[in-house]
């Protein structure tokens, strides 16, 4: 304070904020609270007693409150004017190298003081498990001690209330301060992304909640985060708010006088239980699309399926995963690709999420751009009967690979073996190549043989039906 004084280091107004309240502390413990356990100190062995000098005092220790509350700000502000002021910088360091420091920071010492409450706290419950049950202190020590606990309470209410302001002060920061919202009195009760549905497309985009304990914000992440970090789309007043939970897991509605939102959360797995324990099935009939990628279900496209780990409703494509579960002792289960990569440790590779699917389902320009389009397929037996034909599909990038509109009607050669027809021009499998009988289904596929041999081509009906 001397050197601020003087104009030459720092502001009086900073060592103030940085030292808070500490002489009115200091000031109470030199004049009141030492002498008065000195004195009883030195009487005693006619008056062995602190309980009621501690009671006495104990409600003056609650400025150590104020002192508590302002101890980050405090640290902030001595690293701020070291890296702005080489002067005060220089200050700190010779009042560091005294002796009275003991080689310690002003930081450290600085620290004391919260500590204080929390030491005496322990000493006195210490002392009175240590006294006699006969001891004339016993009643008064634990008076004492109550009141101390309360003094520590206080502080510690103190700085969860700093906290609070300091984090709903940046939660206006974030939104941009504006008039209507910025309020002190308000509590942040919890903060996080959603997703809003979107009932024409049943699409889904991002969006940010914050709820208070009077109303909740519903936001848009700002592109160009340049001062507020979110745009406030829609403020629900609590009190005339309605939640309710949609069919979907983590689907709620949330309504208010101007509008009605649906939302899904997106929720981890119950780690201790996924794949442990088995899952309770969602109804097939309670579901009307995939409760993953949530695109229709159908009788002929798109079927229903179960994932043994989560239980959700989820169709063939997400559901396309295998991965042991321990309530089935250990043996692979189809499971749904959340589960599947939670599970197994690791992502799902494009090429693997692409493997089933079928000629309609590639995009016109994948089709157009990668692959070469041929008029027909048909396979035929050795004598060269029989067969249907169909479109199919050659991508450029894997020949012998092709994707056919139509199941093949294969018939087995004399010599184990079958013939493929592709666009009048007739190649052989090898024997031992023979295609899977397949059952009608509206899509096959023929690959290459055994060792890719040129001319080998294999069918078998593809998984996922067009």
């Amino acid at each position: 304070m001397k050197e601020a004084k003087n104009g030459k280091t720092v502001p009086e107004e900073v060592v103030k904020m940085i030292f808070s309240n500490i002489s009115s502390i200091y000031q109470f413990h030199s004049r009141f609270f030492l002498p008065e356990l000195q004195k009883r100190m030195e009487d005693w062995s006619c008056n062995p007693r602190i309980g009621d000098v501690i009671q006495k005092l104990a409600p003056f220790l609650k400025m150590y409150g104020e002192y508590v509350k302002n101890f980050d700000k405090a640290v902030e502000l001595i690293t701020v004017w070291s890296e702005k002021s080489p002067p005060f910088q220089e200050l700190i360091a010779d009042i560091q190298r005294r002796k009275v420091c003991a080689n310690l920071t002003l930081q450290h010492h600085m620290l004391e003081p919260v500590q204080r409450i929390p030491r005496y706290e322990l000493l006195l419950k210490d002392y009175v498990r240590k006294l006699p049950p006969e001891s004339p202190d016993r009643d008064d020590a634990e008076k004492a001690l109550e009141m101390i606990f309360m003094v520590a309470k206080h502080s510690n209410a103190a700085i969860a209330e700093m906290e609070r302001l300091q984090n709903l002060w940046v939660v206006y920061q974030r939104l941009g301060l504006e008039d209507d919202i910025v309020d002190p009195s308000n509590e942040l009760i919890k903060e996080g992304p959603i997703q809003k549905i979107s009932t024409r497309n049943n699409s889904t985009s991002e969006k940010y909640l914050f709820l208070f304990n009077n109303m909740l914000l519903y936001c848009v992440p700002r592109v160009i985060q340049v001062g507020a970090e979110f745009q406030v789309h829609l403020r629900i007043n609590v009190d005339s708010m309605k939640v309710r939970q949609c069919l979907f897991p983590n689907t709620f509605l949330v309504s208010g006088k101007q509008r009605t939102l649906e939302l899904q959360a997106s929720l981890p797995p119950q780690t201790e239980e996924l794949g442990r324990r088995a899952p309770q099935w969602v109804r097939d009939n309670l579901v009307t699309m995939c409760m993953r990628c949530r695109e229709p279900f159908n009788a002929i496209t798109r079927r229903r399926h179960h994932c043994r780990a989560c239980g959700y409703v989820v169709c063939a494509r997400c559901s396309d995963y295998r991965a042991e579960l321990q309530y089935d002792g250990n043996r692979l289960n189809r499971v749904c690709q959340e589960c599947y990569v939670f599970l197994m440790g690791h992502v799902v590779l494009e090429d693997r999420e692409e493997k089933h699917k079928g000629i309609l389902e590639k995009e016109a320009a994948e089709v157009s751009g990668r692959s070469l389009l041929c008029s027909s397929l048909q396979m035929l037996d050795k004598n060269g009967k029989g067969g249907t034909r169909g479109w199919f599909v050659i991508p450029q990038d894997d020949p012998l690979v092709l994707y056919m509109y139509a199941a093949p009607q294969v018939r087995p050669g004399s010599d184990g073996g079958t013939r493929a027809r592709l666009g009048g021009a007739s190649a052989r499998s090898a024997a031992g190549c023979r295609p899977r009988a397949a059952a009608p289904q509206p899509s096959s596929r023929a690959e290459s043989g055994a060792g890719g041999m040129p001319g080998c081509v294999r069918a078998s009906a593809v998984l996922s039906p067009l």
